[in-house]
C-alpha cells in the first residue's frame, strides 16, 4: 500500500517536472518543431533552477546531442535527461554562507563590498573566466552605479534561490 503511494507521489512528480521542462523548452524552440539550438541549453537548464558549471553543461550537451551533431538539441532526448537531473537534485545553488565566505576571501580587509574594478579582474582572470557578455550582465546587477562598487551581502540576497 505504501508503495503504491510512493509510485502514485514519483508519478505526479514526474508529471510536473516534464510540464515545467516542456514550458522551459518552448520558450525557445523558435520553429515550434520540437528543438532547441544548443546555445540555449544552458539557459534553459539555469531557468529551472540548476546552476551547472560551464564543464557539467558541456558534458549535459554531450549526452543529449545527436550522434552528428547538428547544433540542435530535440525535445525527445532533452527531456529523459532534464527529468533525471531534476529528480537527482543536481546542478543545486551554492549556499548563501559558502557565497558570502568566497566574497570575504576576496575581501581580506573585511569592507563589505569589491570595486567593479576588483571584480571584473577576480571575475575574469580566476578560475573558470567568465565571458564579456557574463561580466557585462553580473555587472548591470551587481554594481551599485553610485558607489561603483558591489555591496556582496546585498549581492548574495538578491541572487539566493529560495529552495522552498
Amino acid at each position: 500500500m505504501a508503495e503504491e503511494k510512493d509510485a502514485e507521489g514519483t508519478e505526479a512528480l514526474v508529471a510536473e517536472l516534464h510540464k515545467k521542462i516542456k514550458e522551459a523548452f518552448e520558450v525557445f524552440d523558435h520553429e515550434s518543431n520540437n528543438t532547441v539550438d544548443v546555445r540555449e541549453i544552458g539557459t534553459i537548464i539555469r531557468s529551472l533552477g540548476c546552476c551547472p558549471t560551464e564543464g557539467e553543461l558541456h558534458d549535459f550537451i554531450a549526452e543529449v546531442e545527436e550522434e552528428e551533431p547538428t547544433g540542435y538539441i530535440r525535445f525527445e532526448k532533452f527531456i529523459p535527461v532534464m527529468t533525471r537531473v531534476l529528480m537527482e537534485r543536481r546542478y543545486r545553488p551554492i549556499a548563501e554562507d559558502v557565497l558570502l565566505r568566497a566574497f570575504e576571501v576576496l575581501d581580506p580587509a573585511k569592507r563589505g563590498f569589491l570595486t567593479k574594478d576588483e571584480l571584473v579582474k577576480y571575475m575574469t582572470e580566476e578560475g573558470e573566466p567568465f565571458s564579456q557578455e557574463e561580466m557585462e550582465e553580473m555587472l548591470s546587477a551587481a554594481i551599485d552605479p553610485e558607489s561603483n562598487a558591489i555591496n556582496y551581502r546585498d549581492y548574495i540576497t538578491m541572487m539566493v534561490i529560495d529552495e522552498n
